[in-house]
C-alpha cells in the first residue's frame, strides 16, 4: 500500500484528497456509531430467517424444457460445532481467514485497504472478508449495484462487529460451516461430507476436509465432478501448506495428507438434464455475472440446445461407447452438434454417462483438450489453396525424411541423435508415388500432407486454425511439421465450431450456449445477436466441402460404402487417429448442421481401432437422424478452373514437369491465339523433380527457385522422388522439346471462323408482336455449324444445334424495341467461333 501511496504524492492533489479521505472517513464512523446501535441481530441459533434465495433456471432452446434447477433440491443439515471435525475447522480457518480467533468480525488493515481502494480507486491488494463478514453476506444481506453495494458493505462490517461480540467464535464458524455452499445444492459441511464421501462431518480426515475446505472459493469452478480437477487438487494442496504455516497440522500430517488419494462418490443424477452442457452453461454464466447472481439471482436462461436432438445424441454416443469398450477397448465417447449458420451449439454430451463414476463420466470430453489426428489436416490444405495450390496439385507419397539433423535416408549427421529423425508413415504403411491434393485429403494421406504444411508454413496454417476457431494451439513454439497429423492440442467444441466455417462458406459465426438471460425482473441481461465474421474465402471454403464429400476419392481409403455415407445426402466429413488409436475422430457436416464425435479413454488408454470405426457409428446415427428434420442442402460447387496462362503446370496437377508446349488436338499443329481451350492439349517436359525444384514456398505463384538447393528441406524430399522416377519411368511417356511440332494450327485462324448469315427475321420488313418468327440462316465458312447461341437485344433466348429449327415470339421477349438487335454466335464442328448481328423491326 505504501507503495501505491508514495506514487500519488507526486499528484499535487495529493493532500486535497487525503484530507478528503479523511473526512468521508469521519463520516463513515459517524454512520457506524450510529448503526452500532440501531441494528438488530437475528438469532443465529436458527437460520429460518436467512435471506431467501432465488433459484436459477436453465431452459432448452424452446424455453419450455427445464434443465437444470440450481436450488430445486437444496440439501442442507445442520450440525452443531462438536460434532465437526477438527480438521474442517481448521483447515476453513486457515484458508478463509487465519486471524479469525483473534480479531473482532473484521480486520481493520483490510477495512482501511478498501475504503482506500474505492475512495481513490487505487489497486490494493491483500485479504479478504472474515468468516463473520462471509456469514453476514450469505445469510443477512441482498446483493447490491452502484452505491448500494458501498452501504451494503457498511452494513456487512457493523454486523460483523456485532455478531462477534454477542457469538462466541465458535458459533459463528458453526453457522458458517452449517450455511456455506459446497457445489450445485449442496450447503453445508454435514451435507457436503455425505454427499461427497458418504460419511459424517465428525469422520472427515485431514486430506478429505482440506477438499471440502476448497470448494467454497468457487464451487462451481472447483467442483470434484467438473473439468478443473488440477485447479480444486492446487487449491487443497493450499489448504494444507496453510495449514502446516499455522501450525495446525505437523510436517508429517501435511505430508501424508498431501499424498493421501481422496475417492469422491458418483454425482447424484436427480433434477438435471443434459448435464455436460448445463455446467457448461453454468461455468459461462458465472465467469460472466459472478457465482452469487447465478446461486441467488432468479436468472432464467434460455440456452441453444436442441433437447430433441441432445436426447438422440446421449443415446447413440452411450451405445457407441459400451459397443466400443467391448470390441475395441475404448470406454468412452463425446458429440457437439453445430448450426454453422448462427454457431449455436444445439448438442453436447461430454461422455458416455455423466454419471458412470468408473470412466469419470463427469469429466466434458467436449471442452477437453485431445490431440486431432488427421481431423486437423483441413485447416493446412485450406491455408494452400488461399495461396494459389488446387486440388489437382501433385505431391509425392514417399517415404520422407523431414529432419534437417537427418540425412535423406533417415540417419542421423555426426553430432545428432538418431531419435531427432522425422519420418511418418501412412495409415496402412504404404507409399503412393504422385497423389492429388484432392485424393491426399480425401484418403487422409500423411506424407502429402506434411510436405504440404512446410509449403505453406506453420504460421500461416495456424492462423488458419485460430481465424476459424482454434483457440487452444497459442504457443507457437511448441509444434514443428507434427502438426498436421494430431501434434498439437484441441478441443472437441473448437473443431466442430471451426469445420461450420467450412459448412458456413468460409463465413464463422462464434460458438455460443445462450439464446437469453433474464433477471429476476424480466430483464433481458443479453440475448442471442448473429455476429458473423468473413474469416476464410468462400471458394476455399467450397474447395474444402467438395473434396471432403468425395465419396468416390475417399473409397481406396474407407471404401465405397463408409460411416462416412449417408445416403441421399451431401456431407463432407473427415475422420482422425492419434498415435497407439488413443483418439478417434470424426467432423462432418452439411450446411445446415456440424457433428463432430470423439471417441476414446480418458486416461489415454490406447484402442484396437481409429476414427472410422471408433467415432464413425455414432456420427453416422447421429446426423442421420439429424438430417431428417433439418432441410437437405447441397454445397454450391466451387470454381474449380484456373488461368494455364498465370498458374503454373505444377500446382494445375502436371507432377511430370513445370515446362510445356500446347498443341490443337485436331491438327496436332502448335496452338495460337485462336486454337479453341475445347482443342487445345498440353505436354509437359518430362523433368521430374520434387515440387521444390519448381516452387519457392514464399512465393507460390512466382518463378521457379533460382537454386533449389538452397532450400534445407530440398534434398530430403528429391532423393525419394529420384530414386521412385528410376524404378517407374517406363510406366509413362517421355516428351521432350523435340516432339513439339514445328508448324502451328491452320484449322482455327481468322478465315476459318463460321460466317453466318441471317436470312429470317429480314431487316426490311415490320413483323406484328404475336406474329411466330422462324429463324432461318446460312453459313459459308469453312467447316460445317455445330450449333448457335441466339441472344435479342442482349438478352440470351437459346441453343439451336444443327438442322437449326429456331422460332420465337417477339412479344415473349423479355425486352422489346420497334427495331431489335438479334445477335448469333456460332460454332462449327471444329470449334471455331463466329459471330453476328442482325436488326428486324416490330410494329407497335
Amino acid at each position: 500500500m505504501l507503495h501505491k501511496l508514495k506514487k500519488h504524492r507526486k499528484n499535487k492533489h495529493f493532500k486535497n484528497m487525503v484530507l478528503f479521505g479523511a473526512g468521508v472517513g469521519i463520516i463513515f464512523l459517524g454512520i457506524i456509531v450510529l448503526w452500532v446501535s440501531s441494528l438488530r441481530i437475528p438469532d443465529f441459533r436458527s437460520f429460518e430467517d436467512r435471506k431467501v434465495s432465488n433459484s436459477t433456471q436453465i431452459y432448452d432452446r424452446t424455453g419450455e424444457v427445464l434443465l437444470y434447477d440450481i436450488h430445486r433440491d437444496v440439501k442442507r443439515t445442520n450440525v452443531l460445532f462438536e460434532n465437526m471435525s477438527p480438521n474442517i475447522k481448521n483447515a476453513t480457518v486457515a484458508i478463509e481467514d487465519s486471524e479469525f480467533y483473534n480479531h473482532n468480525g473484521i480486520r481493520i488493515t483490510s477495512t482501511i485497504r478498501a475504503v482506500f481502494s474505492n475512495i481513490f480507486n487505487i489497486g490494493i491488494g491483500g485479504g479478504g472478508s472474515t468468516i463473520t463478514q462471509q456469514l453476514v453476506k450469505n445469510t443477512l444481506l441482498q446483493k447490491d449495484s452502484g452505491f448500494g453495494r458501498y452501504v451494503r458493505k457498511l452494513k456487512e462490517w457493523v454486523l460483523a462487529v456485532k455478531i462477534d461480540k454477542s457469538m462466541s467464535k465458535e458459533k459463528i464458524l458453526e453457522a458458517y460451516l452449517n450455511e456455506i455452499p459446497y457445489g450445485g445444492t449442496i450447503y453445508g459441511i454435514e451435507e457436503a461430507s455425505k454427499t461427497y464421501f458418504n460419511k459424517k462431518a465428525m469422520d472427515l480426515t485431514l486430506a478429505e476436509a482440506a477438499y471440502l475446505a476448497s470448494i467454497p472459493q468457487s464451487p462451481t469452478l472447483l467442483s470434484p465432478y467438473g473439468k478443473n480437477k488440477d485447479k480444486l487438487e492446487d487449491r487443497k494442496n493450499l489448504v494444507l501448506s496453510r495449514m502446516l504455516e499455522l501450525n495446525f497440522i505437523s510436517e508429517d500430517e501435511y505430508n501424508k495428507a498431501k499424498s493421501e488419494v481422496v475417492t469422491f462418490l458418483p454425482q447424484s443424477t436427480s433434477g438435471i438434464k443434459a448435464p455436460h452442457f448445463v455446467f457448461f452453461i453454468k461455468d459461462y454464466l458465472e465467469n460472466k455475472y459472478g457465482a452469487d447472481v447465478v446461486e441467488n439471482g432468479g436468472l432464467k436462461v434460455t440456452t441453444t440446445l436442441n433437447y430433441e436432438l441432445q436426447e438422440k445424441a446421449e443415446k447413440f454416443v452411450k451405445e457407441g461407447a459400451l459397443d466400443n469398450e467391448k470390441n475395441w477397448n475404448g470406454e468412452n465417447a463425446g458429440l457437439v452438434a453445430i448450426d454453422p449458420k448462427t454457431g449455436q451449439i444445439l448438442t453436447m454430451v461430454g461422455s458416455r454417462d455423466y454419471f458412470d463414476k468408473e470412466i469419470d463420466g463427469n469429466y466434458n470430453i467436449a471442452t477437453a483438450k485431445r490431440q486431432p489426428g488427421s481431423s486437423f489436416k483441413p485447416f493446412i490444405y485450406a491455408t494452400a489453396f488461399n495461396k494459389g495450390f488446387t486440388p489437382d496439385t501433385v505431391l509425392f507419397d514417399l517415404k520422407t525424411e523431414f529432419q534437417t539433423t537427418c540425412d535423406a535416408d533417415g540417419k542421423a549427421l555426426p553430432g545428432h541423435n538418431q531419435d531427432e529423425c522425422y519420418s511418418p508413415d501412412n495409415y496402412d504403411g504404404n507409399f503412393r508415388g504422385p497423389m492429388t491434393l484432392r485424393n491426399a485429403l480425401a484418403q487422409s494421406i500423411n506424407i502429402p500432407a506434411v510436405k504440404l504444411l512446410y509449403l505453406v508454413g506453420l504460421g500461416d496454417a495456424l492462423k488458419t486454425a485460430e481465424d476459424m476457431g482454434i483457440s487452444t494451439l497459442v504457443d507457437k513454439s511448441r509444434y514443428g511439421l507434427t502438426l498436421v497429423i494430431g501434434g498439437g492440442e484441441v478441443t472437441l467444441l473448437d473443431m466442430t465450431a471451426s469445420y461450420s466455417v467450412f459448412a458456413n462458406d468460409g463465413v464463422k459465426n462464434p460458438q455460443t450456449g445462450i439464446l437469453k438471460v433474464e433477471d429476476i425482473n424480466g430483464k433481458i441481461l443479453e440475448e442471442y445477436i448473429q455476429k458473423p465474421k468473413d474469416v476464410l474465402p468462400k471458394n476455399t471454403a467450397l474447395t474444402i466441402s467438395n473434396i471432403l464429400s468425395d465419396n468416390i476419392a475417399r473409397t481406396p481409403t474407407f471404401g465405397a460404402n463408409s460411416v462416412l455415407l449417408v445416403p441421399g445426402k451431401e456431407i463432407a466429413v473427415k475422420t482422425g487417429t492419434t498415435n497407439s488409436n488413443r483418439d478417434a475422430w470424426i467432423v462432418g457436416y452439411t450446411p445446415s448442421i456440424t457433428v463432430g464425435v470423439w471417441a476414446g479413454n480418458n486416461d489415454n488408454t490406447p484402442m484396437k481401432k481409429g476414427g472410422a470405426a471408433m467415432a464413425g457409428p455414432i456420427w453416422n446415427k447421429f446426423i442421420a437422424e439429424a438430417l431428417k428434420i433439418l432441410p437437405n442442402e447441397k454445397f454450391e460447387k466451387p470454381n474449380l478452373e484456373v488461368d494455364i496462362q498465370k498458374v503454373k503446370p505444377v500446382l494445375r496437377g502436371f507432377w511430370q514437369g513445370n515446362e510445356s508446349f500446347f498443341i490443337d488436338k485436331i491438327s496436332k499443329k502448335l496452338a495460337t491465339a485462336y486454337t479453341p481451350k475445347e482443342t487445345l492439349e498440353e505436354k509437359i517436359i518430362t523433368n521430374v523433380h520434387s515440387i521444390l525444384y519448381w516452387l519457392n514456398r514464399d512465393d507460390i505463384l512466382g518463378p521457379a527457385p533460382s537454386n533449389p538447393d538452397n532450400n534445407q528441406q530440398f534434398m530430403h524430399w528429391e532423393v525419394p522422388v529420384q530414386r521412385w522416377w528410376e524404378q517407374n519411368e517406363w510406366r509413362y511417356p517421355v516428351t521432350t522439346w523435340e516432339d513439339a511440332p514445328t508448324e502451328e494450327d491452320d484449322i482455327h485462324n481468322e478465315d476459318s471462323k463460321p460466317d453466318v448469315r441471317v436470312i429470317e427475321p429480314k431487316d426490311t420488313i415490320y413483323y406484328k408482336a404475336n406474329e411466330k418468327i422462324q429463324l432461318k440462316i446460312s453459313n459459308i465458312g469453312r467447316f460445317p455449324l455445330q450449333k448457335i447461341d441466339i441472344f435479342v437485344n442482349d438478352a440470351y433466348l437459346g441453343t439451336s444445334e444443327y438442322p437449326f429449327n429456331f422460332s420465337f415470339y417477339p412479344k415473349d421477349l423479355d425486352i422489346l424495341r420497334e427495331k431489335n438487335e438479334i445477335n448469333i454466335i456460332s460454332y462449327d464442328t471444329v470449334y471455331n467461333r463466329g459471330e453476328t448481328t442482325s436488326v428486324f423491326k416490330v410494329e407497335d
